[in-house]
């Protein structure tokens, strides 16, 4: 059953939200507005990531109430994902420390690997990243509700393209902003096709797990952790191999899933 939504409403919440927080970090940033050190201090705290999960929870209320929202966050609990917990944890890691490993195979230096220099970070670090680096803060919205809403009018492909270029665009103000992640030393538009790329493949995890916000959760936490431990965006050939490897998970996923579903059911 189409449940009532408006994708044009929750786009206007999740990025009126987060860029009321980033638009002023940016201008602080470019030296265009001497803030008060009271703002400084509350932009510091990052609340600007919660617009996604605050624009689908609120999104959801106006549209289909409080049964709607209770349905939303059910799904951020459905932790039962039988073999597509193996899939899920697995992809990115591979990917992603894949292309390192093709890097360094065909020649070029063997980067720092400075998160692996301290092993006992690694689980504090995905605990962290799965609630406070993103996935909480934006899977309801961009898988949750975007994708979700999105493939009731178009095929599950194209909807899971529009709900990652929607993902990438809500970053832009943060490309004016000195920031440790690697995305943003990088060409917007590396941004932008790694939101449409990942996006796919989160949606497929998705799709698959009946609507499983967590296991969107979980892909987007395992992409978050693995650049974090395997650091690829540093290397100009590491960071175009991964471009391959993404075109190539997301070339077999529609050979073997098809666009229209992403799933064989």
């Amino acid at each position: 059953m189409k449940l009532k939504s408006n994708i044009w409403v929750f786009m206007l919440i999740a990025y009126g939200f987060s860029w009321l927080f980033w638009i002023p970090e940016a201008l602080i940033a470019q030296d265009l507005w001497a803030a008060p050190e009271g703002i400084k201090n509350i932009l510091a705290l990052n609340l600007g990531a919660w617009g996604p999960l605050i624009g689908a929870i609120l999104t959801t209320f106006i549209y289909q109430k409080g049964a709607g929202v209770k349905e939303l966050l059910k799904r951020g609990f459905m932790v039962r994902l039988g073999k597509w917990w193996w899939v899920v944890l697995l992809a990115f890691p591979v990917l992603i420390g894949g292309s390192v490993a093709l890097s360094t195979l065909f020649g070029n230096p063997v980067p720092d690997f400075e998160a692996l220099a301290q092993p006992a970070s690694l689980p504090i670090a995905l605990i962290f990243i799965f609630f406070l680096g993103g996935p909480l803060q934006e899977e309801f919205g961009w898988r949750g509700y975007a994708f979700e809403h999105l493939r009731n009018k178009y095929d599950a492909l194209t909807a899971a393209i529009i709900a990652g270029l929607m993902w990438g665009l809500w970053h832009l103000p943060l490309f004016f902003v000195p920031r440790a992640e690697d995305y943003y030393n990088r060409p917007m538009w590396g941004l932008l096709l790694t939101t449409i790329l990942v996006g796919i493949i989160l949606a497929w995890f998705y799709a698959n797990t009946k609507g499983s916000i967590f296991a969107a959760m979980l892909g987007h936490t395992m992409f978050n952790w693995s650049n974090w431990v395997f650091p690829a965006l540093k290397s100009d050939s590491a960071a175009l191999i991964l471009f391959g490897l993404y075109f190539i998970a997301v070339i077999y996923i529609i050979w073997q899933f098809g666009r229209k579903t992403l799933t064989k059911v």
